[in-house]
């Protein structure tokens, strides 16, 4: 499946170009509005993803999408795997990644890629996390079974990605923020005045719920829960073993 929503509709360049470039252009500025933007909400989404690694051991972890490295960290200090590796597209945020972590000495590989051309071997990995990046690629079907061809059987993924929420008041209150404040604060803050409208548009076409589930099955993989980070599936997360 290939979504049609790309952060420059003006530019004739494919997605996977566009996402590089704006995340390229918004990396200096990317954790501040994270932090902003979510209230600081995003770092208990990604300690609740950890908890369903730690269910499962997990010696070798791949974080696609990694982007500035927070959940690759996490992970490393919470997880404790052998090896570690981080994966995107856009190479300013892995600069700040590869900054972050060499402040905490944490070993971790980060390294430009793409994640529908995963630059490792079948069954590397025994599990993989991808954080508010689903979204993000071109292809998203292809994505996944790549995903899937480099993690052992067994193996896991855990998906964190923004859902739309169905039910007064949450709804109104999600859209007007979504729509309205938040791209808002983008256009203050960040020097790409679009990155922060795309995330909108990018989540209002995102196959959500069952249907995000479904494409899981079709890339490979089983077993697959969908549980809710977020009253009223404002935030879900997905996650599937082999």
């Amino acid at each position: 499946m290939s979504t049609n929503t790309k952060p420059y509709q003006d530019q004739s360049t494919g997605k996977k170009q566009q996402v590089e470039q704006m995340f390229d252009n918004i990396a200096s500025t990317y954790d501040f509005l994270n932090r902003l933007l979510s209230m600081g909400i995003d770092k208990t989404w990604r300690k609740r993803a950890i908890r369903i690694l730690r269910r499962h051991e997990s010696s070798s972890v791949l974080d696609v999408a990694t982007g500035t490295g927070d959940l690759a960290m996490e992970i490393w200090h919470k997880v404790k795997p052998k090896r570690i590796a981080g994966i995107d597209l856009s190479e300013n945020m892995l600069d700040l990644a590869r900054e972050k972590a060499e402040a905490k000495k944490y070993p971790i590989e980060f390294q430009k890629g793409d994640a529908e051309n995963l630059p490792f071997a079948d069954n590397t990995f025994d599990a993989a996390t991808v954080a508010f990046g689903v979204r993000n690629f071109e292809n998203l079907g292809k994505g996944l079974a790549d995903i899937h061809r480099v993690l052992e059987p067994g193996g896991k993924l855990v998906v964190l990605e923004f859902s739309r929420p169905k039910v007064f008041p949450v709804k109104q209150v999600f859209q007007f923020y979504f729509h309205g404040i938040l791209p808002l604060i983008g256009k203050l803050f960040s020097k790409d005045q679009r990155a922060y409208s795309y995330l909108p548009e990018s989540v209002g076409v995102f196959p959500e719920g069952s249907d995000f589930t479904g494409e899981l099955e079709e890339a490979g993989f089983q077993n697959t829960k969908l549980p809710r980070l977020f009253p009223k599936r404002a935030l879900l997360w997905h996650y599937s073993w082999l």
